[in-house]
């Protein structure tokens, strides 16, 4: 969920070819660390993507950032662990998982150090790039190491312990984040990842087997992750830039342009490569790209929920860090007690209905976010959360079930390793899209309600050198008594406004993915018997 609060039974197996099983006198201890281990490492991914955006308010103050620079802070982790993941995975399967796991870990707990230690925010932005790099060896690999540790008749259940114990992890990573930063800094979440780090690699030298796939020993498809990062950097460059110097900008026009035709031929590449990064014969199944598209809406709405929404609790209604870092733990709950029960609808309904009704409920999950923007929690954030996460947990397990099926047992790790990769760059796109969005209406709405303050030029300059920080713009000093209050008032109203249009906007992505899974995705296979009857 990071950027997108993404349920942890969709990182499901990230693997670019079934996985090679240890030796059969593999213990039942090493197994045991080998699941301590995978679950120990996918928690720090997990919480760091989550317990960044409660620290993004505090640390937007202290680093005097921008609302540019703070999108940054979240889109330059995510754009390279999306274009990166599928590499990391094929690294892993070529020169083993153990190592590559690894060594994802050391470059990820790095990376957090220096985020730690960040005297600006360009230090900040950096540093969050080089943990996406980390991240996209780290998270292929978890479930690499544990799918080759377990047999197939064991294997089910080590992956749900282990998305239960992420998912926990996830829901327990903003609350202790919010404590932290509340408390102590906002540079100690980043800390956290230390002694975590130093407990992983413990166990993956001394108690984890390596192993890896024999038969991959073609070259790496690193022009495909070279265009591919090319291709999300140049636009969502693009995109944040022009909320700084406007969409007509030529820089901006340039980076979108370039951006463009780079993921253009990067889809012309993995078209003619004998071993593409992106397979993309699998979206022939109408059922596969039905389910992407379902994914790239509707996690690309949730990605900008989970980035907003804390800015809007810490900014505009006053929440505590802890409070805001508590709000989504009914979300994490429900996914954690609930997935098991939604696994079985599928077989029970198939995937299109679950994947038609769940998006409709999150949908209205999303809209409650712009009905009641303001007051007690559990009269306004927590109805928006506990629909949201039912819509989310019957959705997403029948949605990685679908994924699977639509692939086939031979693509099943590329294509959950696309599936992965497609929520991770809807979140990322999304973020940079909807946050025009919202620095227009923010605009629009603080100039209307200004108009009839009739400001000096001296505080009018003032105030329009704040707007790029959105909530985080400070009342000029020049305005006191009556005036600052005026001010400080408008600001507010002004981003509750523009919040309350993207959770319109997210809402309707939900109900279009809805529409996406009920027109591509295929209902349940009629029962032997009643075909027999119908004929």
């Amino acid at each position: 969920m990071s950027q997108v609060m993404k349920p942890p039974c969709d990182e499901a197996i990230v693997l670019t070819a079934p996985p090679t099983r240890y030796p059969r006198s593999i213990t039942l201890q090493a197994k045991q660390w080998a699941l301590v281990a995978t679950i120990l490492g996918s928690s720090m991914a997990f919480i760091d993507s989550t317990v960044v955006n409660v620290a993004l308010p505090v640390l937007q103050v202290q680093l005097r950032a921008s609302a540019a620079d703070a999108q940054w802070v979240i889109e330059s982790y995510a754009l390279f662990l999306s274009a990166l993941i599928l590499v990391g995975g094929s690294l892993g399967d070529r020169y083993g998982r153990k190592r590559i796991f690894a060594l994802g870990i050391v470059l990820f707990t790095l990376a957090s150090i220096a985020c730690g230690f960040a005297p600006t925010i360009t230090w900040l932005i950096a540093a969050r790039a080089v943990q996406g790099i980390g991240g996209a060896l780290l998270t292929p690999g978890s479930l690499a190491i544990l799918s080759a540790a377990y047999p197939p008749e064991e294997r089910g259940r080590a992956i749900g312990l282990w998305s239960g114990f992420t998912a926990l992890t996830s829901a327990l990573g903003p609350v202790i984040g919010g404590v932290l930063v509340q408390y102590a800094s906002w540079r100690a979440i980043f800390f956290l990842n230390v002694p975590l780090a130093a407990v992983v690699l413990a166990i993956v030298f001394w108690r984890v087997q390596e192993s890896r796939e024999a038969q991959h020993t073609g070259p790496l498809d690193w022009q495909g992750a070279s265009l591919a990062t090319l291709g999300l950097g140049g636009i969502v460059f693009g995109l944040i830039q022009s909320s700084l110097i406007g969409l007509g900008a030529p820089l901006v026009i340039i980076s979108i342009v370039i951006g463009v035709a780079a993921l253009v031929a990067f889809m012309v590449l993995e078209e003619r490569s004998p071993a593409p990064m992106l397979p993309l014969r699998l979206f022939r199944s109408s059922t596969f790209s039905g389910a992407n598209l379902l994914t790239f809406l509707l996690y690309g709405a949730l990605g900008v929920v989970t980035y907003l929404v804390p800015f809007n609790l810490i900014r505009a209604q006053g929440y505590s860090p802890t409070a805001a870092g508590a709000a989504f733990l009914p979300f994490a709950l429900l996914m954690f007690a609930l997935s098991h029960w939604s696994g079985g609808l599928v077989s029970r309904y198939g995937a299109r209905l679950p994947l038609v009704v769940g998006p409709l409920i999150t949908a209205a999950g999303l809209a409650l976010f712009a009905l009641l923007p303001g007051g007690s929690y559990w009269l306004s954030v927590f109805p928006a959360v506990l629909l949201m996460g039912l819509g989310m947990v019957i959705t997403a397990p029948p949605l990685t079930t679908a994924v699977m099926n639509a692939a086939g047992t031979d693509n099943a790790g590329a294509a959950s390793g696309v599936n992965n990769a497609v929520a991770r760059t809807a979140s990322l796109v999304a973020i940079a899209a909807l946050s025009l969005v919202l620095l227009a209406v923010f605009n629009a709405s603080l100039d209307a309600a200004i108009a009839p303050l009739h400001l000096d030029a001296a505080t009018h300059a003032l105030l329009d050198a704040q707007r790029s920080r959105l909530a985080g713009a400070q009342v000029p000093s020049t305005a006191h008594g009556a005036l600052y209050t005026a001010l400080a008032h408008a600001i507010t109203s002004a981003f509750v406004t523009g919040f309350q249009v993207v959770m319109w906007l997210c809402a309707a992505l939900a109900v279009v993915s809805s529409i996406a899974a009920a027109v591509l995705v295929e209902g349940k296979p009629a029962s032997p018997s009643r075909r027999a009857q119908e004929e």
